[in-house]
């Protein structure tokens, strides 16, 4: 075999079909960039169109959103109720539904009854301190069960005094 280069082979002494299959497979060529499938430009009067078109749907998603928010505030939230979601009356209210789920009996119970009866006492407070922090009215709601709870801390016990005192603050509750 001679050191002949075939033609298109930068090889020399190379066979003619490992070139064929090198020039093929485009191995010992740099291969050429490739055309991607990108679209025509848009004309002016298309992109104006679709301009239109996005803003239009962002400004009906906008509208959209508001009018749903809107019907959800005026369907949940009753401006005349005296327990609108986050004011002293509503904090006020759920002390008060936590001291009716409150049992005494239950609260050195272990397991979730005990559980639910402690968290139920604790949540009487804290929401009682809340309302009366942001309306007076609650000040002896919150004073009360401050008082059961306290008298409770010292005797370790639902003696007589801290019953009077839950029971006052059921009352209380009653009036509201």
């Amino acid at each position: 075999m001679g050191e002949r280069a075939e033609p298109g082979c930068p090889v020399p002494g190379l066979p003619a079909w490992i070139a064929i299959a090198h020039a093929t497979l485009g191995l010992m060529h740099p291969q050429q960039p490739s055309t991607s499938l990108t679209p025509a430009p848009a004309s002016s009067g298309q992109q104006g169109t679709r301009r239109k078109t996005v803003a239009l749907s962002l400004l009906a998603g906008l509208v959209l959103g508001v009018a749903g928010t809107g019907a959800v505030w005026a369907m949940g939230a009753d401006s005349d109720s005296p327990a609108a979601a986050g004011t002293p009356a509503a904090d006020a209210h759920a002390a008060c539904e936590a001291l009716a789920g409150f049992d005494a009996g239950q609260y050195l119970d272990e397991g979730p009854a005990g559980e639910i009866a402690l968290n139920r006492y604790a949540a009487a407070r804290a929401l009682s301190a809340s309302a009366a922090a942001g309306d007076t009215t609650y000040k002896e709601l919150a004073q009360t069960i401050r008082r059961s709870q306290d008298r409770h801390a010292q005797v370790f016990d639902f003696d007589a005094t801290v019953k009077k005192d839950l029971d006052r603050a059921r009352e209380i509750c009653r009036g509201l």
